[in-house]
């Protein structure tokens, strides 16, 4: 019978899987006492409803400790943080949304979905064998232990709560993707898109030729402007800093003294007869878990300790390295397994399996009545494994095995019994005690640079930049917006970005230790607004009118019948290009102009000279000399491609569109 932890071990994918782009599977629901007095802040906003700051950390800490990640770097809490959130979305977003949609899940379609009838990515996840078949029986298992095991009765109704959830959405997505409709006229511009090619001359008169001194873009102008194009300028909530960094290295005498220090430790190393204590005394010292053979190791350190010497020390990778071989083993560098895996409470179970293994039972047939985890379904073969990977109660186990041997090893919440399929021939393995000194700052160093740290974070009170000018330090910026959780181009900065989001304006930081060094930073502006003021788009505004005044310009200026009398007039060179399609991004002489390449392959008649094109760079005139048609592409191709297209365009913002609607505010960064 199938028990919860069997379903932990055995399906744990299905507590780190996305629905779709947004659900989050296999959440359970548990309670957390924080601690709080009547001050729950509010950390995000969700379709009108306050997040606060007790719902994610309780979501938060569900989802660590169901989904097993850690946050043991800034990376992993990262991705807990954004798993977080996506739940959140999920439950104030995204279900609600799908409830008015009508959308349901009947019971027919539940019961052909648990039978395999009906396919669900969710369940197959969690049931799918060895074999990559979705096991129904494996299903009826953990039904049975759901009946007497509440966690796991929990467990199930979250399980099937995915189910449904993954259902509904693939129903909205359905019901989207059957608004979309490719009409006979843009099947018939597809194919001539794809199967028209157009060659012929192009000029085009750079807007840089034409000095800016020529024109006067007034402030009205570009108000106007801003005014007509706003949404342009919509933007996120966002916090500016300055920030320093006092660097942190090790001195010349630094080095000198660590050397010094590792050359005495040496010696002592390569002439201890108690390797292990005093390796382990050391606070760099590493005892490796395991046995590697010559081919796992550096060849200068392999020559070393297969010969039994000391390597080292070494300076490598800013590192001082010195080894010794511990134990010396001879062992296969690879062998051959299969197991069968037990809870580590059946040992009554494994004793009695040994004693019938022993006896010649068959082991794969065994394996598949009794194994707790996938290989169940294969007799148990876990294939040919490097003996180096093994950990030390797999090394006594197996250490002098022979082919057909069964041994028993006992390893964190489970008992296997190893059959041996196959044995390499033994090769020397040793295991290697070490130590390793990173090059790194003293304490008297770091010392001092935390004291100007402090100098400086005394007189930036006054005057941040004038503090940065006498301790020699260059001030940095940086902006953050809604949900950042680093400063960029900062390593380990999270931190200061925590900081940031909870300061007031002028605000100067306490000093943080960012990786090896000291960073002071204060906050220069808090920036709310939906939109980017005018003040500041302006200076691009200015260029884009100043472009649109030298378009009428040079259009004034055109002057022939002809591309070359044109030309001869703007004074510049006709260009020929060829194999032109309306896919094209690039055209010899004029460059990444898009709307040429869409007034070319419109083109209808050729020999003709063309009206001038605003182009990106420059103003545009062509002539198309000649059309070829290749007939590549076909009407019933072009209308799959495009209904293709149209469904993916509507799969990519289907969710988008609603997360928009619901006006998320992400307020986390003061918190997490």
């Amino acid at each position: 019978m199938m028990s919860l932890n069997t379903l932990r071990t055995k399906f744990g994918v299905v507590l780190s899987v996305v629905i779709g782009v947004a659900l989050l599977a296999f959440i359970l629901s548990l309670k957390t006492e924080l601690g709080f007095t009547g001050n729950d802040p509010k950390v995000g906003v969700m379709n009108g409803e306050k997040i606060n700051y007790s719902e994610y950390y309780n979501r938060y800490e569900q989802i660590k400790a169901q989904s097993g990640m850690q946050e043991s770097n800034e990376q992993q809490a990262a991705a807990l943080a954004n798993a977080t959130w996506q739940a959140l979305m999920t439950e104030h977003i995204f279900e609600p949304a799908l409830e008015q949609t009508g959308l349901s899940l009947s019971e027919a379609e539940r019961m052909a979905l648990l039978s395999g009838e009906q396919f669900s990515q969710t369940l197959y996840n969690a049931f799918a064998d060895a074999t990559g078949a979705y096991n129904v029986a494996a299903v009826s298992q953990f039904l049975m232990a759901a009946e007497t095991d509440p966690q796991a009765a929990a467990a199930w109704a979250e399980l099937l709560n995915q189910v449904r959830l993954e259902v509904l959405m693939q129903k909205y997505y359905g019901l989207v993707k059957n608004g979309v409709h490719v009409n006979p006229l843009e099947i018939a511009n597809g194919v001539n898109a794809a199967n028209e090619t157009f060659s012929g001359k192009v000029i085009t008169k750079p807007y840089s030729s034409v000095p800016d001194s020529l024109f006067k873009v007034s402030s009205s102008e570009i108000k106007a402007y801003y005014k007509a194009n706003k949404n342009s300028y919509k933007k996120q909530p966002s916090r500016s800093i300055s920030y320093v960094v006092f660097e942190v290295s090790p001195t010349e005498q630094d080095l000198a003294a660590l050397e010094q220090e590792v050359k005495l430790v040496g010696e002592e190393f390569a002439a201890t007869k108690e390797l292990k204590s005093y390796t382990r005394s050391n606070r760099f010292g590493t005892i490796a878990q395991n046995y590697v053979s010559a081919d796992q190791l550096m060849d200068d350190e392999a020559a070393a300790l297969m010969a039994g010497k000391t390597y080292g020390p070494v300076l490598k990778n800013n590192e001082w390295t010195m080894a010794r071989a511990l134990d010396t083993k001879m062992l296969p560098d690879s062998i051959g397994l299969r197991h069968i895996v037990l809870p580590y409470t059946e040992t009554a179970l494994a004793d009695s399996l040994m004693t019938v293994l022993k006896g010649g039972a068959d082991f794969a047939a065994l394996a598949a009545q009794y194994s707790a985890v996938q290989t169940a379904a294969v007799g148990g073969e876990l294939g040919v494994m490097p003996f180096a990977g093994f950990p030390m109660e797999f090394v006594e186990a197996l250490q002098g095995a022979k082919k057909g041997q069964v041994v028993k090893v006992a390893s964190g919440d489970a008992i296997q019994l190893l059959q041996v399929t196959r044995v390499d021939k033994p090769t020397k393995h040793v295991q290697v005690a070490s130590i390793v000194y990173p090059v790194e700052a003293s304490s008297d160093t770091r010392r001092v640079a935390h004291t100007h740290a402090g100098s400086f974070t005394v007189n930036a009170k006054e005057g941040f930049n004038e503090a940065a000018t006498t301790a020699a330090v260059t001030p940095r910026v940086a902006t953050l917006r809604q949900g950042d959780r680093m400063i960029a181009g900062l390593e380990e900065s999270r931190e200061v970005a925590r900081w940031a989001f909870g300061a007031k304006e002028g605000d100067v930081s306490e000093i943080f230790t960012v990786g090896d060094d000291y960073v002071i930073a204060t906050l220069t502006k808090i920036d709310e607004e939906e939109y980017t003021s005018v003040q500041e788009v302006a200076p691009m505004i200015r260029q884009q009118l100043l472009r649109d005044k030298k378009y009428d310009y040079v259009v004034n200026q055109i002057k022939g019948a002809t591309l070359e009398e044109v030309a001869a007039e703007l004074a510049v060179e006709p260009v020929e290009f060829s194999d032109v399609t309306y896919g094209s991004y690039y055209i010899a002489g004029a460059g990444l102009e898009p709307r040429l390449v869409g007034a070319i392959a419109t083109t209808e008649e050729t020999g003709k000279l063309s009206a001038p094109v605003k182009g990106m760079t420059g103003v545009c005139l062509f002539v198309v000399d000649a059309v070829e048609n290749s007939e590549a592409q076909t009407a019933e191709a072009e209308q799959v491609r495009a209904q293709a297209v149209q469904e993916s365009i509507v799969a990519q913002y289907a969710l988008q569109a609603i997360q928009e609607m619901a006006g998320v505010e992400d307020l986390r960064g003061q918190y997490f």
